[in-house]
């Protein structure tokens, strides 16, 4: 277990976390649903009810992807949050919004209403995504900074990144495969909400809604999902010389990632055939299939997964600069010291242990599907 291992490994670690972060999106998407699918108050109350029980996974998730980005790979974390801080800010300020909305939603005689709690669940749900896609789409497409790392001696100026636009992360917008991706995590996030909503509401009236909405959103995702590969397979990417470190422009690199690494490339396939069953079964069996989002949502984990290996594994710049090729962020040259990952990866075994426990929170609280006669009696609800 040497540098590479633990450098490898917990590259591996970021990218499933950020894979299970993608799938826990369905809050998000549920939330952009809500007024399309609910008709009435007790049907809005449903769905916001299905999905506010899981809401505290996601902001979890997100933030604990974050933090292990910022202990494995500290370069980054200066160099992306310290200087795309606008979009980033942005993603921050719809998740917390998200959280205080479900919380006062309902409270008596809170200042801002109802409505307003309303709209926020909707800029959470429809913004917070499409961001998300778009801050991840620079893994591919880059940004626009320079790194000096000889500056950290210098006791006037000891900043190593530093952003080369004035609009530090917006510019990311300009950009079509991003804006690309943006709407893949968007058009995603609702279908696996429609899916979820199938599977853990039981009110054959919302199930019918959403098995017909499902045809839409989920083939806009399928179009989108198949466009954005095509598009990031057919263009150039950032080889990083394995001896010198040298970056340089290679055509077809992700292609060529995706073909010598067997084991990303079958992870690929499995999650997009899981991901088309449970659409596909979902929306065409003559019965309510309510299973669907086990099979996408599982799916969705492994596609996520093999694009972020793909991104960082098999000497590739995970974080490219266009500004200046050479200052592009590896998982070689932004990663932490030999002895910071080696005791993260102790404290790392144990995420099973967190994992069971999320399994069995999760089973507890979907034991019984959310119905009418739940949502009109006593007790908490959002």
């Amino acid at each position: 277990m040497d540098y590479n291992f633990f450098i490898q490994y917990w590259w591996f670690i970021i990218s499933l976390l950020g894979a299970i972060l993608v799938f826990l999106l369905f809050v998000q998407g549920g939330q952009t649903l809500i007024p399309q699918l609910g008709k009435t108050e007790i049907e809005k109350t449903m769905m916001v009810n299905s999905i506010g029980r899981k809401w505290e996974f996601t902001f979890t998730t997100l933030v604990t992807f974050g933090g292990a980005f910022f202990a494995a790979f500290p370069l980054f974390y200066s160099t992306s949050f310290g200087g795309a801080y606008w979009v980033w800010m942005i993603i921050l300020f719809c998740f917390i919004i998200q959280a205080v909305s479900f919380e006062f939603r309902k409270k008596e005689n809170n200042f801002l209403g109802e409505k307003t709690y309303n709209i926020f669940l909707l800029i959470n749900g429809f913004l917070g995504t499409f961001l998300l896609g778009v801050a991840v789409g620079t893994f591919f497409t880059g940004s626009e900074f320079v790194v000096n790392k000889e500056n950290i001696t210098n006791p006037f100026m000891p900043i190593i990144s530093q952003w080369t636009n004035p609009l530090h992360g917006l510019e990311a917008l300009a950009n079509p495969r991003n804006l690309l991706l943006g709407l893949v995590v968007l058009f995603l996030s609702r279908t696996l909400g429609l899916l979820y909503f199938i599977n853990n509401i039981n009110d054959q009236t919302i199930q019918e809604r959403a098995k017909k909405t499902l045809k839409l959103c989920g083939t806009m995702f399928v179009v989108l999902f198949v466009t954005f590969l095509a598009v990031t397979f057919l263009s150039d990417g950032f080889a990083v010389d394995k001896q010198t470190g040298i970056v340089s422009m290679q055509e077809y690199k992700y292609f060529n990632n995706l073909i010598e690494m067997p084991v990303v490339s079958g992870l690929l396939l499995i999650g997009v055939i899981l991901v088309l069953y449970g659409l596909i079964k979902t929306m065409f069996s003559k019965t309510i299939f309510r299973k669907g989002i086990w099979f996408a949502g599982i799916g969705t984990v492994l596609a996520v997964l093999s694009l972020f290996l793909i991104a960082g594994y098999n000497n590739t710049a995970y974080y490219p600069s266009t500004f200046n090729p050479q200052s592009s962020l590896t998982i070689y040259n932004s990663s932490s010291s030999l002895f910071t990952l080696r005791v993260m990866s102790i404290v790392s075994l144990i995420i099973p242990f967190v994992l069971a426990y999320i399994f069995y929170a999760w089973r507890k609280m979907d034991k019984v599907s959310i119905t009418k006669e739940e949502m009109q009696e006593d007790g908490h609800k959002y």
